[in-house]
């Protein structure tokens, strides 16, 4: 397994990373528990939860991974996000002092642990001065709480405008950003990469596979696999079993069937041929999942076929639009 930086941080990372929002939802405690054992011989470092997870059950993913990692605690990173509320209702995202407070403490609890890795505003709060979160993640990491602040889902200028914040406050900065990234949704290319390069974050990619579409599971007039994510959520099948992106799979797929790569492996290679990607983050329901994401991870895409990828991916079709 190879190892990189989170951006211009002391965060090292594997380049395979574990989500966990399936933990307590669509496995169980002891799938999951298997899914953690699986990562750990595998050599992953890196598991992402948030105190939402899973839907219907909040806190239940972070209280599973804290069981499962048990004494092996201090050989993982644990990323886990905050913001949102915990019942799902009406409320907005919350980065207030206090709610960044309880909801930390809430974390570590459920966790089973006294510091977390990586600490992340799950989305954008409107309604408090990013000065104000940025003030209560620095006193977390100065109480060793917290090692580092990251951040999620946030718009270019105000990824920026955050940064101006810390270092006119004083504080420690975002070192990470996550923010949707594949081969079938690619609008952080424009401006965030390229912001996050040059201030030195790390993107940390999310629906890495496209929902599982960039999976190769996914044909064309074919009934899609029973138990498949898509199969199991309409509204994502809608976005996602269209002819065009069919039609944008079927040119990807003639690309890996000529160089012996599977689909899989060129979803992954292709995110880590991003200088600004330490860890491509990807649920998993079993070890067979682990191993194929794994073996997906351990490979590279050469300068010339990264060059044809981003020929074919030119014209991939819009899924997400940011206004």
């Amino acid at each position: 397994m190879e190892f990189r930086n989170v951006g211009r941080s002391g965060l090292r990372v594997s380049t395979l990373g574990v989500g966990c929002n399936n933990f307590g939802g669509r496995i169980d405690e002891e799938a999951s528990r298997k899914v953690v054992h699986a990562a750990l011989d595998l050599g992953v470092n890196l598991f992402d939860t948030a105190d939402v997870y899973p839907m219907g059950a909040a806190g239940g993913s972070e209280e599973i991974l804290g069981r499962a990692l048990g004494a092996r605690r201090k050989d993982v990173v644990i990323a886990t996000k905050f913001g949102l509320p915990m019942d799902r209702g009406p409320a907005s995202p919350n980065g207030s002092r206090g709610y960044v407070m309880r909801a930390t403490e809430a974390c570590l609890k459920r966790l089973n642990t006294d510091y977390i890795d990586l600490m992340q505003l799950h989305f954008p709060d409107p309604h408090t001065p990013i000065e104000e979160t940025l003030r209560a993640l620095d006193d977390l990491v100065r109480q060793g709480k917290v090692l580092y602040p990251g951040i999620c889902n946030l718009p270019t200028w105000r990824l920026v405008d955050s940064l101006h914040a810390a270092d006119r406050m004083g504080v420690g900065r975002f070192i990470s950003s996550q923010n949707q990234f594949s081969l079938l949704s690619r609008a952080v290319e424009a401006e965030l990469m390229p912001a996050l390069a040059h201030h030195g974050l790390g993107l940390l990619p999310f629906f890495p596979l496209a929902g599982g579409f960039l999976s190769g599971k996914y044909r064309r007039n074919v009934v899609p696999p029973a138990g498949a994510r898509l199969t199991r959520n309409p509204q994502l099948a809608d976005m996602f079993l269209h002819d065009r992106n069919f039609e944008f799979a079927e040119r990807l797929q003639t690309f890996c069937d000529a160089r012996g790569m599977t689909m899989l492996q060129l979803a992954f290679r292709w995110l880590l041929a991003h200088d600004v990607i330490p860890s491509v983050i990807a649920g998993a329901s079993n070890g067979e999942q682990l191993t194929l994401n794994a073996d997906a991870v351990a490979g590279k895409l050469s300068p010339e076929d990264k060059a044809e990828v981003e020929k074919i991916a030119a014209n991939a079709p819009p899924l997400f639009w940011v206004h």
